[in-house]
């Protein structure tokens, strides 16, 4: 009986990376059950012994990323300068699929059910609070408008690079906000 559970649990979490992975990569709307259960190793019948539905596999999903952002960060920076330039890279925007959820599904998650919704405020809000720390500004009002400005500056930055079709623009939107967020961090700090 212990087998069977441990190997249930060991299912569940390779369903729940593999739709983390594909989501990023392809949008949730853009992945059916069967490919995430083809890309945890599973059939497709299999799904409902774990969960009861794709929208709760969904919000599984986007809190294993956080968690697993929270114990090894994917982007490790003990400042906003640093995190943005390994954010706004080439390498960062060719793999969505293990980059920012926020950057890959932000407006595919604006529209998610509110058990989501309420689950990707409080992930939203605990990254703030980490950012306003990692923030340049003595002002503790300052560092959190640095925090809040530098990181919808990456998000943007980095959906609208991928968007294009041209890869020297993509370049020059990255190279640019890598530019900007320096510029006006530089500038914040009295």
């Amino acid at each position: 009986m212990a087998r069977s559970q441990k190997q249930k649990a060991e299912s569940r979490q390779a369903i729940v990376r593999s739709a983390a992975k594909l989501f990023r990569e392809r949008g949730i709307d853009g992945v059916t059950v069967a490919e995430i259960m083809e890309g945890a190793g599973l059939t497709h019948g299999g799904f409902p012994r774990h969960f009861s539905s794709k929208d709760e596999l969904v919000k599984e999903a986007l809190a294993d990323v956080f968690e697993a952002n929270a114990r090894a960060p994917l982007l490790p920076a003990n400042d906003l300068q640093t995190l943005a330039k390994a954010y706004l890279s080439t390498s960062h925007r060719n793999t969505p699929g293990s980059g920012c959820v926020f950057a890959a599904l932000g407006t595919e998650m604006a529209r998610s059910s509110e058990p989501t919704r309420r689950m990707l405020t409080q992930a939203i809000a605990d990254q703030i609070e980490d950012f306003t720390q990692k923030a340049g500004n003595d002002d503790p009002e300052g560092k959190r408008i640095e925090a809040i400005g530098t990181w919808a500056t990456m998000i943007g930055a980095m959906l609208l690079s991928r968007i294009v079709d041209q890869p020297e623009l993509a370049e020059d939107i990255l190279k640019s906000a890598r530019l900007h967020i320096q510029r006006c961090n530089a500038g914040s700090k009295r």
